[in-house]
């Protein structure tokens, strides 16, 4: 299968409030999105605005196809420390909530904070233990929901971004109903992109999908970067891949630069796809 539905995050647009993106991505031929938390873009715990979001995306005949839980450095679903791992875990129950008047079929978490210290050896197997048994709960409201939970690689330079850390998590949980999002420029900037595709195979369930130089987390268009994207989409079929590829685009310029950019990564992953069927690949 290479016809796989590209949909677009709509964090390139997080400063802006969601409902004044709606019309522009539409236009643009996408249908299904991935709606991102932030205050300014879509405040998740306020219902009254969930709901009213909701409706304006059925009206427009799109789907939020995803939701990417909140992430910050205060919210640790790692912590060895009780009562923030409480705090963190009410945070992203909320955010569920909010998924499922959304309709998604998926919730993107993270496995951790967001910072790059890295504790000790102990630690580390502290707050991978801490970790699975949060998402274990997580995933059990997000069944009761009809939604399934999926963790995303993290950038190499923060704790769990290693790309054996997401495949040791999995592997622990009590539950199966945790699959996994690979995020393309996360795992290149790993130097892991090509090998994680085949590790995360059991698990894989959609992919954010961007490119960049192999230096920093640009978020450029797959296509202007260094991904070598005919080789990965060769091994997501070697894999029979056949979910959703979501592009995350970097924000910057004026809204019609920001969706020419989405347009032009979808462009080249379908001719790539196609040339990939045709045997020119």
């Amino acid at each position: 299968m290479t016809n796989w539905p590209i949909g677009l995050s709509t964090g390139c647009f997080h400063r802006t409030n969601l409902l004044d993106c709606l019309e522009p991505i539409r236009s643009s031929g996408f249908s299904m999105i991935e709606v991102v938390f932030s205050p300014t873009h879509l405040d998740y715990k306020n219902s009254d605005a969930v709901r009213v979001a909701a409706e304006r995306i059925g009206e427009l005949g799109m789907e939020a196809y995803s939701f990417h839980a909140p992430f910050a450095p205060e919210i640790d679903i790692s912590s060895p420390d009780e009562a923030r791992r409480a705090h963190a875990m009410r945070e992203i129950l909320i955010a569920v909530e909010a998924a499922a008047v959304l309709g998604v079929h998926y919730f993107v978490i993270h496995p951790g904070p967001e910072n790059a210290d890295i504790p000790s050896r102990e630690e580390r197997l502290i707050r991978i233990e801490n970790v699975v048994s949060v998402l274990n709960e997580v995933a059990i409201r997000c069944a009761e929901l009809g939604i399934r939970c999926v963790l995303e690689n993290k950038l190499p330079h923060l704790l769990f971004g290693n790309s054996n850390d997401i495949v040791w998590i999995l592997a622990a949980l009590e539950t199966n109903q945790v699959g996994a999002c690979l995020d393309t420029g996360h795992a290149f900037l790993a130097g892991d992109l090509y090998n994680l595709v085949y590790k995360l195979a059991p698990y894989l369930r959609m992919l954010h999908v961007h490119d960049n130089s192999g230096k920093y987390d640009e978020h450029l268009a797959p296509g202007d970067g260094g991904i070598d994207w005919q080789m990965f989409l060769r091994e997501l079929i070697q894999i029979g891949f056949h979910g959703t590829m979501m592009l995350e685009i970097a924000g910057g310029g004026d809204t019609e630069t920001v969706m020419a950019r989405a347009r032009r990564g979808r462009s080249a992953i379908r001719k790539l796809a196609r040339r990939l069927v045709m045997g020119g690949g």
